[in-house]
């Protein structure tokens, strides 16, 4: 007679989760203390640890005396995206050939002349929606927020939000180029979105062209330049709104600042 083993209980897990030592240390709320934790306000041993499920035992756990829940706000983070990253895929989605620009953010690519000031945590990398396409081949400004009022600031207002964009061509620019864009071209008799383009330098081998244009219009660069004969060298997008990159380095990033509005 066979006789069926017993299923084996699962070994038990030493200590107890960080989150309900310190709401019996503050005290306060499990939630609060989770809060407490995902802010950056507790260490363990000297070390702070920003995981709520983080177990501990008889290790020194500390609360900052300035421990505060005020600051556990959405941020936005502003990204200068190198080219080939897709700039809407979500980490695990873009192909093989394609990675997400949004796995390049991380406190090692976090801009160290940051002046938001602004204490990096952890949990300001989850739950962030990217804003505003632009080209996988292009370089330049992507938004990624947490905030809910960015998020519809750059969605309901993206058709009167100008974008400013420098394109590295081949070789020199005739005016007439210049001149036939900023008029409008057409296809099948349908005018082309409205841009502006001026001559921003040139060189002995190539010129950059300043493109200023409003709403969201991935390709229509591309497209404007083909039309006219023009080889695309580089593009990259300088400024969305009123939020420009400045001197942010390519492939790091900074948190939007308390008096930035695009």
């Amino acid at each position: 007679m066979i006789h069926a083993k017993k299923p084996v209980p699962p070994a038990p897990r030493e200590g107890e989760r960080l989150a309900k030592r310190v709401a019996e240390m503050v005290p306060c709320s499990r939630r609060e203390a989770e809060q407490y934790i995902e802010g950056g306000w507790v260490s363990v041993n000297g070390q702070v640890v920003e995981e709520p499920m983080f177990r501990v035992s008889d290790q020194r756990v500390e609360v900052d005396p300035d421990a505060s829940l005020l600051e556990l706000s959405a941020v936005t983070l502003l990204l200068h995206k190198p080219p080939g990253f897709d700039a809407m895929a979500a980490p695990g989605q873009a192909n093989r050939h394609v990675k997400s620009a949004q796995q390049l953010l991380s406190a090692a690519t976090h801009a160290t002349d940051d002046a938001s000031g602004v204490r990096l945590l952890k949990r300001h990398f989850a739950k962030l929606t990217a804003c505003v396409p632009l080209e996988t081949a292009a370089s330049g400004l992507v938004v990624f927020t947490q905030d809910w009022r960015v998020l519809r600031k750059l969605t309901e207002d993206a058709q009167l939000m100008e974008q400013e964009v420098i394109v590295e061509v081949a070789g020199e620019v005739p005016a007439q180029s210049l001149q036939r864009i900023n008029q409008g071209l057409a296809v099948d008799g349908q005018p082309l979105p409205a841009v502006k383009v001026s001559l921003n330098s040139t060189g002995e081998t190539s010129s950059k062209l300043r493109f200023a244009l409003k709403g969201s219009h991935p390709g229509l660069i591309a497209y404007l330049c083909e039309r006219l004969g023009l080889q695309i060298v580089s593009m990259k997008r300088l400024r969305i709104g009123r939020v420009s990159m400045t001197q942010l380095p390519l492939g790091q990033w900074r948190y939007l600042q308390a008096h930035e509005r695009f």
